[in-house]
Protein backbone atom coordinates (compact mmCIF):
# COMPACT_ATOMS: atom_id res chain seq x y z
CA UNK A 1 0.00 0.00 0.00
CA UNK A 2 1.45 3.34 -1.05
CA UNK A 3 1.43 6.15 1.50
CA UNK A 4 -0.21 9.44 0.61
CA UNK A 5 2.26 12.29 0.05
CA UNK A 6 1.29 15.95 0.18
CA UNK A 7 4.14 18.24 -0.88
CA UNK A 8 3.92 22.01 -0.85
CA UNK A 9 5.66 24.04 -3.56
CA UNK A 10 6.04 27.59 -2.31
CA UNK A 11 7.41 28.95 -5.62
CA UNK A 12 8.66 32.57 -5.46
CA UNK A 13 6.88 33.39 -2.21
CA UNK A 14 7.69 33.89 1.44
CA UNK A 15 9.66 35.94 3.94
CA UNK A 16 11.42 34.99 7.16
CA UNK A 17 8.43 36.16 9.16
CA UNK A 18 5.72 34.58 7.00
CA UNK A 19 7.56 31.25 6.81
CA UNK A 20 8.00 31.14 10.58
CA UNK A 21 4.27 31.74 11.06
CA UNK A 22 3.27 29.26 8.34
CA UNK A 23 5.37 26.42 9.70
CA UNK A 24 4.34 27.12 13.30
CA UNK A 25 0.68 26.80 12.32
CA UNK A 26 1.19 23.70 10.16
CA UNK A 27 3.11 21.96 12.95
CA UNK A 28 0.42 22.88 15.46
CA UNK A 29 -2.25 21.49 13.15
CA UNK A 30 -0.36 18.25 12.65
CA UNK A 31 0.08 17.88 16.40
CA UNK A 32 -3.69 17.75 16.93
CA UNK A 33 -4.00 14.51 14.97
CA UNK A 34 -5.72 15.85 11.86
CA UNK A 35 -3.18 14.24 9.52
CA UNK A 36 -3.29 10.45 9.22
CA UNK A 37 -0.23 8.44 10.17
CA UNK A 38 0.13 7.10 6.62
CA UNK A 39 0.25 10.59 5.09
CA UNK A 40 3.70 12.01 4.40
CA UNK A 41 4.06 15.80 4.40
CA UNK A 42 6.79 17.84 2.75
CA UNK A 43 7.49 21.43 1.70
CA UNK A 44 9.71 22.51 -1.18
CA UNK A 45 10.97 26.02 -0.59
CA UNK A 46 13.01 28.84 -2.16
CA UNK A 47 16.73 28.18 -1.82
CA UNK A 48 17.39 31.18 0.42
CA UNK A 49 14.99 29.89 3.10
CA UNK A 50 16.18 26.28 3.21
CA UNK A 51 18.36 26.89 6.29
CA UNK A 52 15.49 28.50 8.19
CA UNK A 53 13.19 25.64 7.25
CA UNK A 54 15.83 23.08 8.24
CA UNK A 55 16.17 24.62 11.70
CA UNK A 56 12.40 24.83 12.17
CA UNK A 57 11.56 21.32 10.97
CA UNK A 58 14.44 19.39 12.52
CA UNK A 59 13.01 16.48 14.49
CA UNK A 60 9.48 16.95 13.12
CA UNK A 61 7.41 14.79 10.77
CA UNK A 62 7.63 17.30 7.91
CA UNK A 63 10.26 16.70 5.24
CA UNK A 64 11.59 19.51 3.06
CA UNK A 65 13.42 20.12 -0.16
CA UNK A 66 14.12 22.51 -3.00
CA UNK A 67 12.09 23.76 -5.94
CA UNK A 68 14.78 22.79 -8.45
CA UNK A 69 18.35 21.51 -8.64
CA UNK A 70 21.31 21.94 -10.97
CA UNK A 71 22.35 19.00 -13.10
CA UNK A 72 25.94 19.97 -12.20
CA UNK A 73 27.72 19.18 -8.93
CA UNK A 74 30.00 22.24 -8.99
CA UNK A 75 31.73 24.65 -11.32
CA UNK A 76 31.18 27.89 -13.21
CA UNK A 77 27.38 27.89 -13.15
CA UNK A 78 26.49 31.20 -11.50
CA UNK A 79 23.19 31.20 -9.67
CA UNK A 80 22.75 27.41 -9.60
CA UNK A 81 22.34 25.14 -6.55
CA UNK A 82 23.83 21.65 -6.60
CA UNK A 83 22.81 18.35 -5.06
CA UNK A 84 25.73 18.35 -2.60
CA UNK A 85 24.75 21.85 -1.45
CA UNK A 86 21.16 20.78 -0.86
CA UNK A 87 22.27 17.66 1.04
CA UNK A 88 24.49 19.88 3.17
CA UNK A 89 21.26 21.36 4.55
CA UNK A 90 19.51 17.98 4.94
CA UNK A 91 17.10 18.40 2.03
CA UNK A 92 15.19 15.24 1.12
CA UNK A 93 13.34 16.31 -2.04
CA UNK A 94 13.99 18.32 -5.20
CA UNK A 95 11.30 19.23 -7.73
CA UNK A 96 12.40 18.67 -11.34
CA UNK A 97 10.61 19.49 -14.58
CA UNK A 98 7.94 21.76 -13.12
CA UNK A 99 5.89 23.29 -15.92
CA UNK A 100 7.12 26.76 -14.99
CA UNK A 101 10.71 25.60 -15.44
CA UNK A 102 9.76 24.10 -18.79
CA UNK A 103 7.61 26.92 -20.17
CA UNK A 104 9.12 30.05 -18.61
CA UNK A 105 12.78 29.06 -18.36
CA UNK A 106 12.90 26.83 -21.42
CA UNK A 107 14.07 23.63 -19.78
CA UNK A 108 13.82 20.66 -22.13
CA UNK A 109 12.97 17.03 -21.37
CA UNK A 110 16.69 16.22 -21.42
CA UNK A 111 17.39 18.95 -18.83
CA UNK A 112 14.73 17.49 -16.57
CA UNK A 113 16.16 13.99 -16.96
CA UNK A 114 19.64 15.25 -16.07
CA UNK A 115 18.28 17.02 -12.99
CA UNK A 116 16.42 13.85 -11.97
CA UNK A 117 19.71 11.96 -12.26
CA UNK A 118 21.59 14.60 -10.26
CA UNK A 119 19.05 14.51 -7.42
CA UNK A 120 19.08 10.74 -7.30
CA UNK A 121 22.88 10.61 -7.41
CA UNK A 122 23.08 12.64 -4.21
CA UNK A 123 20.34 10.86 -2.28
CA UNK A 124 17.61 13.41 -2.91
CA UNK A 125 14.17 12.21 -3.95
CA UNK A 126 13.26 13.95 -7.21
CA UNK A 127 9.63 14.95 -7.71
CA UNK A 128 9.31 14.59 -11.48
CA UNK A 129 6.60 16.85 -12.92
CA UNK A 130 4.86 15.91 -16.14
CA UNK A 131 1.80 17.36 -17.84
CA UNK A 132 0.24 18.86 -20.92
CA UNK A 133 -0.65 22.35 -22.08
CA UNK A 134 -4.29 23.24 -22.71
CA UNK A 135 -3.82 23.11 -26.47
CA UNK A 136 -2.22 19.67 -26.17
CA UNK A 137 -5.21 18.36 -24.22
CA UNK A 138 -7.55 19.87 -26.78
CA UNK A 139 -5.57 18.13 -29.54
CA UNK A 140 -5.99 14.81 -27.72
CA UNK A 141 -2.26 14.26 -27.24
CA UNK A 142 -2.06 14.34 -23.43
CA UNK A 143 -0.76 10.77 -23.24
CA UNK A 144 1.79 11.39 -26.00
CA UNK A 145 3.18 14.42 -24.16
CA UNK A 146 3.30 12.71 -20.77
CA UNK A 147 4.90 9.60 -22.27
CA UNK A 148 7.60 11.71 -23.93
CA UNK A 149 8.39 13.47 -20.65
CA UNK A 150 8.60 10.16 -18.78
CA UNK A 151 10.66 8.50 -21.47
CA UNK A 152 13.38 11.14 -21.16
CA UNK A 153 14.01 9.99 -17.58
CA UNK A 154 13.48 6.29 -18.23
CA UNK A 155 15.85 6.30 -21.22
CA UNK A 156 18.58 8.02 -19.19
CA UNK A 157 18.20 6.35 -15.80
CA UNK A 158 16.17 3.19 -16.38
CA UNK A 159 12.66 2.52 -15.16
CA UNK A 160 13.93 1.17 -11.83
CA UNK A 161 15.19 4.67 -10.98
CA UNK A 162 11.60 5.83 -10.60
CA UNK A 163 11.40 3.97 -7.28
CA UNK A 164 13.85 6.57 -5.95
CA UNK A 165 11.55 9.40 -6.93
CA UNK A 166 7.98 10.66 -7.08
CA UNK A 167 5.94 11.55 -10.17
CA UNK A 168 3.60 14.54 -10.17
CA UNK A 169 1.02 14.88 -12.93
CA UNK A 170 0.32 18.57 -13.39
CA UNK A 171 -1.96 19.60 -16.26
CA UNK A 172 -0.45 22.98 -17.08
CA UNK A 173 -3.87 24.48 -17.78
CA UNK A 174 -4.90 23.78 -14.17
CA UNK A 175 -1.90 25.26 -12.34
CA UNK A 176 -2.77 28.44 -10.49
CA UNK A 177 -5.80 29.04 -12.70
CA UNK A 178 -8.51 27.78 -10.38
CA UNK A 179 -9.33 25.18 -13.03
CA UNK A 180 -8.91 21.60 -11.88
CA UNK A 181 -8.98 18.38 -13.80
CA UNK A 182 -12.00 16.38 -12.69
CA UNK A 183 -11.10 13.46 -10.41
CA UNK A 184 -11.78 11.09 -13.32
CA UNK A 185 -9.67 13.14 -15.77
CA UNK A 186 -6.80 13.11 -13.30
CA UNK A 187 -7.25 9.41 -12.55
CA UNK A 188 -7.20 8.57 -16.25
CA UNK A 189 -3.77 10.15 -16.71
CA UNK A 190 -2.45 8.68 -13.47
CA UNK A 191 -3.61 5.25 -14.60
CA UNK A 192 -1.89 5.80 -17.96
CA UNK A 193 1.35 6.71 -16.20
CA UNK A 194 1.21 3.69 -13.91
CA UNK A 195 0.29 1.44 -16.80
CA UNK A 196 3.18 2.69 -18.93
CA UNK A 197 5.59 2.00 -16.08
CA UNK A 198 3.99 -1.40 -15.39
CA UNK A 199 4.64 -2.46 -18.97
CA UNK A 200 8.34 -2.11 -18.16
CA UNK A 201 8.37 -3.15 -14.50
CA UNK A 202 5.21 -4.00 -12.56
CA UNK A 203 6.94 -3.77 -9.17
CA UNK A 204 8.14 -0.22 -9.84
CA UNK A 205 4.65 0.77 -11.01
CA UNK A 206 3.09 -0.60 -7.84
CA UNK A 207 5.50 1.26 -5.56
CA UNK A 208 5.92 4.69 -7.16
CA UNK A 209 3.85 7.53 -5.73
CA UNK A 210 2.03 9.57 -8.38
CA UNK A 211 0.76 12.93 -7.16
CA UNK A 212 -1.76 15.29 -8.72
CA UNK A 213 -0.95 18.98 -8.97
CA UNK A 214 -3.30 21.60 -10.33
CA UNK A 215 -5.37 23.85 -8.05
CA UNK A 216 -5.87 21.21 -5.35
CA UNK A 217 -7.72 22.61 -2.34
CA UNK A 218 -9.51 21.45 0.78
CA UNK A 219 -12.76 21.15 -1.12
CA UNK A 220 -11.57 18.78 -3.86
CA UNK A 221 -8.71 16.90 -2.22
CA UNK A 222 -10.87 14.12 -0.73
CA UNK A 223 -12.38 13.19 -4.08
CA UNK A 224 -9.05 13.42 -5.91
CA UNK A 225 -7.09 11.40 -3.36
CA UNK A 226 -9.81 8.72 -3.27
CA UNK A 227 -8.90 7.73 -6.83
CA UNK A 228 -6.91 4.48 -6.93
CA UNK A 229 -3.87 5.85 -8.75
CA UNK A 230 -3.69 9.29 -7.11
CA UNK A 231 -1.30 9.11 -4.16
CA UNK A 232 -1.47 12.70 -2.96
CA UNK A 233 -0.77 16.16 -4.29
CA UNK A 234 1.88 18.69 -5.22
CA UNK A 235 0.33 21.85 -3.85
CA UNK A 236 1.03 25.42 -4.94
CA UNK A 237 -1.03 28.35 -3.66
CA UNK A 238 -2.85 26.40 -0.96
CA UNK A 239 0.49 25.41 0.57
CA UNK A 240 1.03 29.03 1.60
CA UNK A 241 -1.96 29.02 3.95
CA UNK A 242 -1.68 26.70 6.94
CA UNK A 243 -5.37 25.85 7.26
CA UNK A 244 -5.74 25.19 3.53
CA UNK A 245 -2.64 23.01 3.47
CA UNK A 246 -3.72 21.08 6.54
CA UNK A 247 -7.16 20.47 5.01
CA UNK A 248 -5.46 18.86 2.02
CA UNK A 249 -3.10 16.85 4.21
CA UNK A 250 -6.08 15.50 6.18
CA UNK A 251 -7.60 14.17 2.95
CA UNK A 252 -5.16 11.27 2.72
CA UNK A 253 -6.50 7.77 2.12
Amino acid sequence: MRNTLVAGNWKLNGSKASIAELLKNILAGMADGRVKSNTEVAVCVPYIYIHQVQETLEGTAIAFGSESISEHDSGAFTGEISGPMLKDFACEYAIVGHSERRTIFGEKDADTANKFAAARKHGLKPILCVGELLEEREQGITETVVARQLDAVIDLEGVEALTDGVIAYEPVWAIGTGMTASPQQAQDVHAFIRGKIAALNADVADKVQILYGGSVNGGNADELFAMPDIDGGLIGGAALKAEDFLAICSAGK
